[in-house]
């Protein structure tokens, strides 16, 4: 199966603002459903966030709403995840995976994996 190639991350200062970016390593193929989770230390991966397959339907998390913004750059053929805002708590290693379910919010519901991005908000 295609691999899902992260990019973005890194430390920042909170309130501050990163973009990750998630590709297949097939340019030519359009990523499904996207989902964005993330695993704290010593903390279970949680979901963060969904982007649809086909159009711009998104699901975020109740801890991220309104600060986390998940969209598509067609020209680049990615699914991007937009942070803003940024909390001490959002400090983890962020992974985007796919998935065929319109509604996927468990682990489980997602079959392809990216290798993960750490993103750290520290002062």
């Amino acid at each position: 199966q295609v691999q899902l190639v992260q990019s973005g991350g890194g430390l920042v200062q909170p309130g501050g603002s990163l973009k990750l970016s998630c590709a297949a390593s097939d340019p030519t193929i359009k990523l499904p459903v996207v989902g964005w989770f993330r695993q704290a230390p010593g903390k279970e991966r949680e979901f963060v966030a969904r982007l649809s397959g086909n159009g711009p339907i998104t699901y975020y998390a109740d801890s991220v709403k309104d600060r986390f913004t998940a969209s598509r750059d067609n020209a680049k053929n990615t699914v991007d995840l937009q942070m803003n805002s940024l909390k001490y708590e959002d400090t983890a290693v962020y992974y985007c995976a796919t998935s065929g379910n319109f509604y996927a919010v468990r682990e489980a519901d997602y079959n392809n994996w990216g290798q993960g991005t750490q993103v750290t908000v520290s002062s």
